[in-house]
C-alpha cells in the first residue's frame, strides 16, 4: 500500500474518531475517556505512517495494537479478522467442506496423520503415513499444513486430485476425491470396557454434542452397560448451550444447570434442563484432566453438584468465563467475555488468576483463604476458583525421556506404518499386545536410528556445573559431580528394557491406529490408563461408590 493511501486511512481513521468523540462527549467522565484516548491512538498512527523510517503494514500494524489490548483484559477476548472467519466457524460448529483428514508435518514430510472413518479421505483409500507431494497439481513440498489445508478445504461436492507417496511404493499414486460437508464427531468413540461398563469420549462441545452423548448412552445400555464412565479429559469446552444439552442426558428435567451473571444485566441468564433425560440412575465415572475447560467443567461441576456422578482424574482447567460473538465491520467479529458462570451449588470454577499457570496447564495451588466452600445436594463441601477438584484424584505421571524421545523423533510413528504394511490384519482393538519377539524386532529395527535424548537428572547435573563454574566452586565439588554423572548417565539399551511397558503401550495404540483409526486406538488405551482404571474401580465398588458421594458430616 502506498504512502499515500497510509496517509488516507490514517486521516479516515481520525475523522471516525473525532466524530466518536462528539458522540460520547456527554455525561460522564467514561464516555470522555473513550473519546480521548480513540483520538490519541488515530493521531499516534498517523504520526507513525507519516514519519517511520520503513513502509508500515497498516492491517498488521492495527491488529497487532488490537490483539495487545484484548490480551490485557483475558485470553479468551478475541479478534477475529476476516480472512479467520472461517476456521472459526469451523471451531464453534465442527463443520467445513473438505476430505475429512488432519494433515501434519512428520520427519519435514506432509502427511495424513488421521482420516475420518466415512468420509472422503477415508473412502478414498488414503492411509496414515501417507505423504501429500500434490493437491489439484500444486506441489506442497514446501507449503505449510495451513497452506495444505487450505487447499483441501472448498464447497461440497467439487473434485480434487491429491497425489500421495505410499510406503513401499515407487510411483506417486494420484487420488481422486471429492468434498463433502464434513461434521467432525463430538463423541470420537463409544464403547464397552468391561461386560458392563460402558464408556464415552466426549471430545467438543459443538452443534449436536447433546445428541450425540444420547445416542451413544442409549446404544451401550442396549449392549448391557449397567454403569458409565464419561470422558471429558482434554476437552477444550465450546458452545454453552450444549453444555446444557449434554447435562441435560443424566438430570431431571427442570434441573438447574447453569448460571450466568456479567455487566448487561439483561444478557443475565439461569438455564434449565428441557428435555427429559436419559437416565438419572446409572452410576457414572466422570474423567477429568486439567486441561478439561469451559463447557467440559460445567458439565463435570453438574453432575458432582447433583452427586450424580463421582469425579475422577485430575483438577480441571478452572474456565469460568463466558464468550458472546460480536460482528464489527468490514465481516471481521469479536469475541468478548461478556459473562462469568455458576454451576448449580452456586460456585464460579474460574481460576483466580487464569494469566499464570504450571507448565501442565493446570492452575496449581489456590491458597484456602481465596476460596469460597459451597454445598452439593447431599451436602458435600466443594470450592469455587481454580477449576473443579475430582473425588478421586489419579495422576497419570510422566513418560520417561526415552519414550517421549521415541515419540517426538516420530520412530513410533513410522515403526507402526512398517508394521501396518507387513501384516494385513491384528486381533481387536482392546486385544492386540506386542509380542515379546516383536518387541526385540523393534529394538533391533532402532539399532541404526538416532533418538538420543537428556534426562531431567542429567540436564540438573549440566546446569549444576555451570552455576558451579560461574560461582568458583566447581574445582572443590569437580570429583563429586563426575562420580554422580557416572552414575545417572543414561543407557539408550538399558532404558528401552527398563521403560518397555511403557514403550510397548505406545506402540500398541499407535500400531492399533492404523488398522482401526482413531476409536481403535482409544480402545487399545484402555488396559493401561490409570484413570480409566480407577473409575473401573470404583464403579465395581458399590459401597464405596456410595460413600464417595453422601456428606461427610
Amino acid at each position: 500500500m502506498s504512502t499515500r493511501k497510509l496517509g488516507g486511512l490514517s486521516l479516515a481513521l481520525l475523522s471516525l474518531f473525532t466524530v466518536v468523540l462528539f458522540a460520547f462527549n456527554g455525561p460522564g467522565d467514561q464516555y470522555f475517556a473513550i473519546a480521548k484516548n480513540l483520538d490519541i491512538f488515530a493521531t499516534l498512527f498517523k504520526e507513525v505512517n507519516t514519519y517511520y523510517v520503513d513502509e508500515v503494514n497498516p492491517n498488521k500494524l492495527v491488529k497487532v495494537g488490537i490483539d495487545a489490548m484484548l490480551n490485557s483484559l483475558d485470553p479468551y477476548t478475541n479478534y477475529i479478522p476476516e480472512d479467520d472467519i472461517e476456521d472459526y466457524r469451523t471451531m464453534t460448529t465442527g463443520q467445513y467442506g473438505g476430505i475429512g483428514a488432519i494433515i501434519g508435518k512428520r520427519n519435514g514430510e506432509n502427511m495424513v496423520l488421521m482420516p475420518y472413518r466415512g468420509f472422503p479421505a477415508d473412502k478414498s483409500g488414503l492411509k496414515i503415513g501417507d505423504i501429500i507431494t500434490k493437491v489439484d497439481g500444486i506441489d506442497v513440498a514446501d507449503k505449510s499444513v495451513e497452506e495444505i489445508s487450505k487447499l483441501l478445504k472448498g464447497q461440497a461436492n467439487t473434485d480434487l486430485t491429491i497425489n500421495i507417496k505410499r510406503f513401499g511404493k515407487n510411483e506417486e499414486i494420484p487420488v481422486s476425491l471429492k468434498r463433502e460437508k464434513i461434521t467432525v464427531n463430538n463423541v470420537p468413540f463409544y464403547g464397552m470396557v468391561t461386560d458392563d461398563i460402558g464408556y464415552i469420549k466426549l471430545g467438543n462441545f459443538t452443534t449436536g454434542a447433546g445428541r450425540e452423548v444420547e445416542k451413544a448412552l442409549k446404544e451401550l445400555k442396549e449392549k448391557g452397560a449397567k454403569k458409565l464412565i464419561f470422558d471429558v479429559r482434554d476437552n477444550p469446552g465450546g458452545l454453552l448451550s450444549e453444555s446444557v444439552n449434554v447435562s441435560n442426558v443424566f438430570i431431571p428435567k427442570g434441573s438447574e444447570v447453569v448460571s450466568t451473571k456479567g455487566k448487561v444485566k439483561d444478557w443475565n441468564k439461569t438455564y434449565r434442563a428441557l428435555d427429559n433425560p436419559v437416565d438419572t440412575e446409572i452410576p457414572m465415572a466422570v474423567l477429568t484432566s486439567s486441561r478439561s475447560a469451559s463447557a467440559a467443567e460445567i458439565v463435570s461441576g453438574v453432575l458432582q453438584d447433583y452427586d450424580r456422578a463421582l469425579l475422577v482424574g485430575d483438577k480441571t482447567f478452572g474456565k469460568g468465563l463466558v464468550q458472546a460473538t460480536r460482528p464489527l465491520t468490514y465481516n471481521s467479529q469479536l469475541k468478548v467475555t461478556t459473562a462469568k458462570y455458576y454451576t448449580p451449588s452456586g460456585r464460579c470454577i474460574q481460576a483466580i488468576d487464569y494469566s499464570h499457570r504450571n507448565e501442565d496447564g493446570s492452575v496449581g495451588k489456590i491458597p484456602d483463604s481465596l476460596q469460597n466452600a459451597f454445598q452439593t445436594k447431599n451436602g458435600r463441601t466443594v470450592y469455587d476458583g481454580g477449576g473443579i477438584s475430582p473425588d478421586i484424584e489419579v495422576k497419570q505421571g510422566k513418560l520417561a525421556p526415552i519414550s517421549i524421545s521415541l515419540y517426538t523423533k516420530n520412530l513410533l510413528f513410522d515403526y507402526a506404518t512398517e508394521y501396518y504394511y507387513t501384516h494385513p490384519e491384528i486381533e481387536d482393538s482392546g486385544e492386540f499386545e506386542i509380542s515379546e519377539a516383536e518387541y526385540s524386532k523393534f529394538m533391533a529395527w532402532l539399532g541404526d536410528k538416532d533418538y538420543d535424548y537428556v534426562t531431567e537428572v542429567e540436564q540438573t547435573i549440566e546446569d549444576l556445573t555451570e552455576i558451579a563454574k560461574d560461582e568458583k566452586y566447581y574445582q572443590d565439588i569437580q570429583d563429586q559431580i563426575n562420580s554422580l554423572r557416572k552414575k545417572v548417565q543414561h543407557n539408550k539399551e538399558t532404558d528401552l528394557q527398563k521403560f518397555k511397558d511403557e514403550i510397548k503401550e505406545l506402540l500398541e495404540e499407535e500400531i492399533v491406529s492404523r488398522y482401526h483409526l482413531s476409536e481403535g486406538k482409544i480402545q487399545a488405551s484402555f488396559d493401561d490408563d490409570k484413570v480409566v482404571q480407577a473409575a473401573v474401580e470404583a464403579l465395581n465398588d458399590a459401597e464405596r461408590y456410595s460413600a464417595l458421594l453422601e456428606s461427610k458430616k
